[in-house]
């Protein structure tokens, strides 16, 4: 998956698993409303994971509505990223929240960060991924985002 910040870039280059649209989930469309959702960036707190948050956190509308209750998180964890869709609702006896996955939810993992838009030839690439681990990877413990 690529996501492109337009119109100067950067460009990150994800690999996308575990899938699971909402109707594998076992929901409905239409527990979905029009409202923009809230969205929640855990754990990114190196320089690329700053950038990689900001970019992902601009994939949506910068002015939430509260009042739909919707929460998009991307959730980073050694270097996985794992997306998630919520509904938040309040128990009538109790007051206390509870969510509710709409869906669709899924795992990223980024493969390669570049300057400037999309080009796989010339590309003047921020950080990149070799094979199955980072160059600069010299310990299994040592994450990036």
């Amino acid at each position: 998956m690529l996501v492109v910040h337009l119109p100067d870039g950067p460009t990150a280059h994800f690999k996308l698993t575990n899938v699971k649209i909402t109707t594998d989930l076992k929901r409905s469309h239409k527990e979905i409303t029009e409202h923009r959702p809230e969205v929640i960036l855990n754990n990114f707190t190196t320089r690329l994971g700053f950038t990689i948050g900001r970019m992902l956190g601009a994939l949506f509308h910068y002015e939430p509505e509260f009042k739909g209750r919707r929460v998009v998180t991307f959730h980073n964890q050694r270097d996985y990223i794992f997306f998630r869709h919520h509904r938040y609702e309040f128990n009538q006896k109790t007051g206390k929240p509870r969510l509710r996955e709409l869906g669709p939810r899924f795992t990223l993992k980024l493969r390669s960060l570049q300057h400037g838009t999309f080009d796989s030839k010339y590309g003047d690439y921020e950080w990149i991924i070799q094979g199955r681990r980072h160059d600069m990877e010299t310990s299994r413990r040592k994450f990036f985002l």
